[in-house]
Protein backbone atom coordinates (compact mmCIF):
# COMPACT_ATOMS: atom_id res chain seq x y z
CA UNK A 1 0.00 0.00 0.00
CA UNK A 2 2.78 2.81 0.83
CA UNK A 3 4.19 1.70 -2.60
CA UNK A 4 1.13 2.72 -4.21
CA UNK A 5 0.60 5.95 -1.76
CA UNK A 6 4.15 6.61 -2.98
CA UNK A 7 3.74 6.65 -7.11
CA UNK A 8 0.16 8.10 -6.46
CA UNK A 9 1.70 11.11 -4.45
CA UNK A 10 4.53 11.48 -7.66
CA UNK A 11 2.09 11.58 -10.28
CA UNK A 12 0.29 14.20 -8.27
CA UNK A 13 3.65 16.03 -7.99
CA UNK A 14 4.28 15.98 -11.71
CA UNK A 15 1.48 16.85 -12.95
CA UNK A 16 1.54 19.58 -10.71
CA UNK A 17 4.80 20.62 -12.37
CA UNK A 18 3.59 20.07 -15.54
CA UNK A 19 0.49 22.38 -15.39
CA UNK A 20 2.30 25.18 -13.71
CA UNK A 21 4.85 24.75 -16.82
CA UNK A 22 2.42 24.49 -19.17
CA UNK A 23 0.51 27.66 -17.86
CA UNK A 24 3.73 29.88 -17.75
CA UNK A 25 4.83 28.51 -21.15
CA UNK A 26 1.48 29.46 -23.25
CA UNK A 27 0.92 32.69 -21.14
CA UNK A 28 4.35 33.47 -22.54
CA UNK A 29 3.61 33.20 -26.15
CA UNK A 30 3.20 36.42 -28.13
CA UNK A 31 -0.87 36.85 -28.67
CA UNK A 32 -3.56 38.57 -27.45
CA UNK A 33 -6.39 36.16 -26.21
CA UNK A 34 -8.50 38.90 -26.04
CA UNK A 35 -7.79 40.27 -29.62
CA UNK A 36 -7.87 36.43 -31.22
CA UNK A 37 -11.59 36.41 -30.40
CA UNK A 38 -12.80 39.90 -31.34
CA UNK A 39 -10.59 40.49 -34.28
CA UNK A 40 -7.57 42.58 -35.26
CA UNK A 41 -9.98 45.39 -36.26
CA UNK A 42 -11.76 45.78 -32.73
CA UNK A 43 -12.12 48.75 -30.81
CA UNK A 44 -9.39 49.39 -28.00
CA UNK A 45 -12.34 50.36 -25.16
CA UNK A 46 -14.39 46.67 -26.54
CA UNK A 47 -10.60 44.84 -26.05
CA UNK A 48 -10.08 46.29 -22.65
CA UNK A 49 -13.44 45.38 -21.42
CA UNK A 50 -13.00 41.98 -22.51
CA UNK A 51 -9.71 41.46 -20.97
CA UNK A 52 -10.83 42.59 -17.78
CA UNK A 53 -13.51 40.31 -18.04
CA UNK A 54 -11.73 37.30 -18.91
CA UNK A 55 -9.62 37.95 -16.34
CA UNK A 56 -6.75 38.53 -17.89
CA UNK A 57 -5.60 41.72 -16.14
CA UNK A 58 -5.37 39.60 -13.16
CA UNK A 59 -1.43 38.11 -11.73
CA UNK A 60 -0.48 34.98 -13.25
CA UNK A 61 -1.21 33.04 -9.72
CA UNK A 62 -4.68 34.16 -9.89
CA UNK A 63 -5.13 33.04 -13.46
CA UNK A 64 -3.62 30.10 -12.60
CA UNK A 65 -5.63 29.18 -10.14
CA UNK A 66 -8.86 30.13 -11.63
CA UNK A 67 -7.56 27.82 -14.68
CA UNK A 68 -7.02 25.01 -12.35
CA UNK A 69 -10.33 25.18 -10.23
CA UNK A 70 -12.39 25.39 -13.47
CA UNK A 71 -10.37 21.88 -14.77
CA UNK A 72 -11.14 20.13 -11.01
CA UNK A 73 -14.65 21.19 -11.36
CA UNK A 74 -15.21 20.41 -15.01
CA UNK A 75 -15.41 23.71 -16.17
CA UNK A 76 -12.43 24.09 -18.79
CA UNK A 77 -13.56 27.00 -20.73
CA UNK A 78 -13.87 27.51 -23.95
CA UNK A 79 -12.16 26.84 -27.39
CA UNK A 80 -11.58 29.86 -29.45
CA UNK A 81 -11.08 28.22 -32.96
CA UNK A 82 -14.02 25.73 -32.39
CA UNK A 83 -16.56 27.70 -30.38
CA UNK A 84 -17.12 24.72 -28.42
CA UNK A 85 -16.72 23.49 -24.79
CA UNK A 86 -13.08 22.11 -24.01
CA UNK A 87 -14.14 19.45 -22.00
CA UNK A 88 -16.15 17.26 -24.26
CA UNK A 89 -14.45 18.18 -27.49
CA UNK A 90 -11.10 16.68 -25.71
CA UNK A 91 -12.89 13.54 -24.23
CA UNK A 92 -14.36 13.04 -28.16
CA UNK A 93 -10.62 13.55 -28.98
CA UNK A 94 -9.03 10.82 -26.54
CA UNK A 95 -11.88 7.99 -27.18
CA UNK A 96 -10.32 9.05 -31.10
CA UNK A 97 -6.66 8.58 -29.86
CA UNK A 98 -7.01 6.06 -27.50
CA UNK A 99 -8.12 3.26 -30.14
CA UNK A 100 -4.38 4.25 -32.20
CA UNK A 101 -2.71 4.04 -28.99
CA UNK A 102 -3.59 0.57 -28.06
CA UNK A 103 -3.75 -0.71 -31.50
CA UNK A 104 -0.64 0.67 -32.37
CA UNK A 105 0.67 -0.96 -28.58
CA UNK A 106 -0.47 -3.99 -29.64
CA UNK A 107 0.85 -4.64 -33.30
CA UNK A 108 4.03 -3.66 -31.51
CA UNK A 109 3.88 -5.74 -28.51
CA UNK A 110 2.65 -8.83 -31.67
CA UNK A 111 5.58 -8.45 -33.41
CA UNK A 112 8.38 -7.13 -31.05
CA UNK A 113 8.15 -9.94 -28.38
CA UNK A 114 8.47 -13.44 -30.44
CA UNK A 115 10.86 -11.51 -33.16
CA UNK A 116 13.11 -10.51 -29.59
CA UNK A 117 12.89 -13.89 -28.30
CA UNK A 118 13.70 -15.54 -31.67
CA UNK A 119 17.05 -13.15 -31.88
CA UNK A 120 17.32 -14.02 -28.14
CA UNK A 121 17.64 -17.70 -28.23
CA UNK A 122 19.56 -17.59 -31.49
CA UNK A 123 22.35 -14.92 -30.67
CA UNK A 124 24.92 -13.96 -32.95
CA UNK A 125 23.20 -16.50 -35.86
CA UNK A 126 21.63 -14.78 -39.09
CA UNK A 127 18.40 -14.96 -37.15
CA UNK A 128 19.49 -12.84 -34.44
CA UNK A 129 21.14 -10.38 -36.98
CA UNK A 130 18.00 -10.39 -39.05
CA UNK A 131 15.78 -9.17 -36.03
CA UNK A 132 18.56 -6.44 -35.19
CA UNK A 133 18.33 -5.01 -38.19
CA UNK A 134 14.86 -4.69 -38.46
CA UNK A 135 14.67 -3.38 -35.23
CA UNK A 136 17.47 -0.65 -36.52
CA UNK A 137 15.91 0.09 -39.74
CA UNK A 138 12.31 0.75 -37.55
CA UNK A 139 14.42 3.21 -35.16
CA UNK A 140 15.87 4.80 -37.73
CA UNK A 141 13.19 5.63 -40.19
CA UNK A 142 10.43 8.29 -38.93
CA UNK A 143 7.28 7.44 -38.24
CA UNK A 144 5.65 9.55 -40.86
CA UNK A 145 7.92 7.99 -43.87
CA UNK A 146 5.89 4.71 -42.77
CA UNK A 147 2.50 6.54 -42.84
CA UNK A 148 3.36 8.03 -46.40
CA UNK A 149 4.20 4.60 -47.38
CA UNK A 150 1.14 2.68 -45.74
CA UNK A 151 -1.14 5.16 -47.49
CA UNK A 152 0.71 4.35 -50.78
CA UNK A 153 0.42 0.39 -50.67
CA UNK A 154 -2.64 0.11 -48.41
CA UNK A 155 -4.82 2.77 -49.28
CA UNK A 156 -4.06 4.27 -52.96
CA UNK A 157 -2.52 0.75 -54.37
CA UNK A 158 -4.40 -1.86 -53.23
CA UNK A 159 -7.38 0.16 -51.73
CA UNK A 160 -7.84 -2.40 -48.64
CA UNK A 161 -8.01 0.19 -45.61
CA UNK A 162 -9.01 4.13 -46.15
CA UNK A 163 -6.23 6.68 -46.07
CA UNK A 164 -8.20 9.24 -43.74
CA UNK A 165 -10.85 10.09 -41.27
CA UNK A 166 -12.48 8.55 -38.21
CA UNK A 167 -15.20 6.55 -36.54
CA UNK A 168 -16.47 6.72 -33.74
CA UNK A 169 -16.11 2.80 -32.29
CA UNK A 170 -19.93 3.07 -30.59
CA UNK A 171 -21.48 4.05 -34.23
CA UNK A 172 -18.81 1.44 -36.01
CA UNK A 173 -16.42 -0.56 -34.34
CA UNK A 174 -15.20 -2.41 -37.41
CA UNK A 175 -14.91 1.26 -39.00
CA UNK A 176 -13.35 2.45 -36.68
CA UNK A 177 -10.77 -0.33 -36.74
CA UNK A 178 -10.47 0.27 -40.60
CA UNK A 179 -9.74 3.68 -40.39
CA UNK A 180 -6.94 3.34 -37.20
CA UNK A 181 -5.08 0.60 -38.54
CA UNK A 182 -3.08 2.11 -41.21
CA UNK A 183 -1.81 5.28 -38.44
CA UNK A 184 -1.66 2.95 -35.64
CA UNK A 185 0.48 0.65 -38.12
CA UNK A 186 2.59 3.49 -38.87
CA UNK A 187 3.04 4.14 -35.14
CA UNK A 188 3.62 0.65 -34.54
CA UNK A 189 6.81 -0.34 -36.56
CA UNK A 190 8.62 2.36 -35.00
CA UNK A 191 7.57 1.28 -31.42
CA UNK A 192 8.00 -2.32 -32.48
CA UNK A 193 11.74 -1.78 -32.96
CA UNK A 194 12.22 -0.63 -29.18
CA UNK A 195 10.51 -2.95 -27.81
CA UNK A 196 12.22 -5.74 -30.11
CA UNK A 197 15.66 -4.18 -28.74
CA UNK A 198 14.40 -4.31 -25.08
CA UNK A 199 12.74 -7.58 -25.41
CA UNK A 200 16.20 -9.05 -26.92
CA UNK A 201 18.46 -8.02 -24.34
CA UNK A 202 16.54 -8.59 -21.56
CA UNK A 203 16.12 -12.20 -22.44
CA UNK A 204 19.58 -12.72 -23.51
CA UNK A 205 20.59 -11.41 -19.85
CA UNK A 206 17.70 -13.84 -18.37
CA UNK A 207 18.83 -17.32 -20.31
CA UNK A 208 22.36 -16.81 -18.98
CA UNK A 209 21.13 -16.88 -15.76
CA UNK A 210 21.28 -20.17 -13.07
CA UNK A 211 17.79 -21.03 -12.54
CA UNK A 212 17.55 -21.36 -16.26
CA UNK A 213 19.87 -23.98 -16.55
CA UNK A 214 19.01 -25.85 -13.45
CA UNK A 215 15.76 -25.98 -15.29
CA UNK A 216 17.52 -27.73 -18.51
CA UNK A 217 19.52 -29.43 -16.33
CA UNK A 218 15.73 -31.00 -15.32
CA UNK A 219 15.49 -31.92 -18.84
CA UNK A 220 12.64 -29.40 -19.20
CA UNK A 221 11.47 -28.91 -23.02
CA UNK A 222 13.38 -25.84 -23.98
CA UNK A 223 10.11 -24.12 -25.33
CA UNK A 224 9.35 -24.48 -21.75
CA UNK A 225 11.96 -22.95 -20.55
CA UNK A 226 12.39 -20.26 -23.33
CA UNK A 227 8.25 -18.69 -22.56
CA UNK A 228 7.31 -19.94 -19.35
CA UNK A 229 10.80 -18.92 -17.07
CA UNK A 230 12.41 -17.00 -19.24
CA UNK A 231 10.15 -14.64 -20.96
CA UNK A 232 7.85 -14.81 -17.68
CA UNK A 233 11.08 -12.79 -15.91
CA UNK A 234 12.06 -10.65 -18.97
CA UNK A 235 8.21 -9.46 -19.72
CA UNK A 236 8.43 -7.01 -16.58
CA UNK A 237 10.74 -4.32 -17.63
CA UNK A 238 9.41 -4.83 -21.31
CA UNK A 239 6.20 -3.85 -20.50
CA UNK A 240 7.91 -1.18 -18.17
CA UNK A 241 9.43 -0.29 -21.20
CA UNK A 242 6.30 0.05 -23.46
CA UNK A 243 4.44 2.09 -20.62
CA UNK A 244 7.34 4.92 -21.27
CA UNK A 245 6.87 4.30 -24.97
CA UNK A 246 3.28 5.65 -23.86
CA UNK A 247 4.42 9.39 -23.99
CA UNK A 248 6.42 8.15 -27.56
CA UNK A 249 3.18 7.56 -28.72
CA UNK A 250 1.61 10.58 -27.78
CA UNK A 251 4.56 12.91 -29.34
CA UNK A 252 4.55 10.90 -32.59
CA UNK A 253 0.58 10.81 -32.78
CA UNK A 254 0.48 14.78 -33.68
CA UNK A 255 2.23 14.17 -36.67
CA UNK A 256 0.75 10.83 -37.84
CA UNK A 257 -3.11 12.28 -37.06
CA UNK A 258 -2.18 15.18 -39.58
CA UNK A 259 -0.84 12.83 -42.22
CA UNK A 260 -4.13 10.81 -41.77
CA UNK A 261 -6.49 13.52 -41.40
CA UNK A 262 -7.58 11.92 -38.19
CA UNK A 263 -9.57 13.75 -35.91
CA UNK A 264 -7.95 12.64 -32.07
CA UNK A 265 -6.06 14.60 -29.77
CA UNK A 266 -2.68 14.81 -31.86
CA UNK A 267 -4.81 16.73 -34.47
CA UNK A 268 -6.07 18.50 -32.00
CA UNK A 269 -3.22 20.01 -30.13
CA UNK A 270 -1.80 20.58 -33.93
CA UNK A 271 -4.93 22.82 -34.55
CA UNK A 272 -4.57 24.79 -31.08
CA UNK A 273 -1.21 25.44 -31.83
CA UNK A 274 -1.75 26.35 -35.26
CA UNK A 275 -4.26 29.01 -34.29
CA UNK A 276 -3.07 30.12 -30.90
CA UNK A 277 -5.67 28.93 -28.95
CA UNK A 278 -4.22 29.21 -25.47
CA UNK A 279 -6.76 27.71 -23.48
CA UNK A 280 -7.13 24.25 -26.33
CA UNK A 281 -3.38 24.07 -25.96
CA UNK A 282 -3.53 24.66 -22.12
CA UNK A 283 -6.28 21.86 -21.99
CA UNK A 284 -4.77 19.23 -24.29
CA UNK A 285 -1.27 19.43 -23.14
CA UNK A 286 -2.17 19.05 -19.74
CA UNK A 287 -4.14 15.59 -20.49
CA UNK A 288 -1.79 14.46 -22.90
CA UNK A 289 0.60 14.38 -19.45
CA UNK A 290 -2.04 13.08 -17.28
CA UNK A 291 -2.73 10.07 -19.56
CA UNK A 292 1.06 9.17 -20.02
CA UNK A 293 1.61 9.46 -16.07
CA UNK A 294 -1.59 7.92 -15.34
CA UNK A 295 -0.54 4.70 -18.20
CA UNK A 296 2.80 4.57 -16.64
CA UNK A 297 1.19 4.25 -13.16
CA UNK A 298 -0.91 1.44 -14.00
CA UNK A 299 2.01 -0.38 -16.01
CA UNK A 300 4.40 -0.01 -12.45
CA UNK A 301 1.07 -1.92 -10.64
CA UNK A 302 0.74 -4.68 -13.58
CA UNK A 303 5.23 -4.83 -13.13
CA UNK A 304 4.46 -5.47 -9.44
CA UNK A 305 1.97 -7.92 -10.09
CA UNK A 306 4.23 -10.07 -12.91
CA UNK A 307 7.17 -9.45 -11.25
CA UNK A 308 7.11 -12.23 -8.02
CA UNK A 309 10.29 -10.73 -6.56
CA UNK A 310 8.74 -7.12 -5.80
CA UNK A 311 6.11 -7.26 -3.00
CA UNK A 312 3.94 -4.01 -1.80
CA UNK A 313 4.91 -3.11 1.40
Amino acid sequence: MAYVINRLLSVALTLFLISVITFVVTNILPGDVAMMIMGTQSNPEALAGLRQSLGLNDPLVVQYGRWVGGILTGDWGKSLVFKESIGPLIAQKVVASSVIVFMSMAIALAIAIPLGVWAAINRTRWQDNTASTSALIGVSLPDFFWGIVLILLFARWLGWFPSSGFVHPAEDLLGAIRHAFLPSLALGLGLMAHLTRMTRSTMIGILGQEFIRVARAKGLPERDVVWSYGLRNAIGPVMTVAGLQVGYLFGSIIVIESLFNYTGMGWLTYQALLNRDIPLIQSSVFVIAAVVMLTNFVVDLLYVLIDPRIRLS
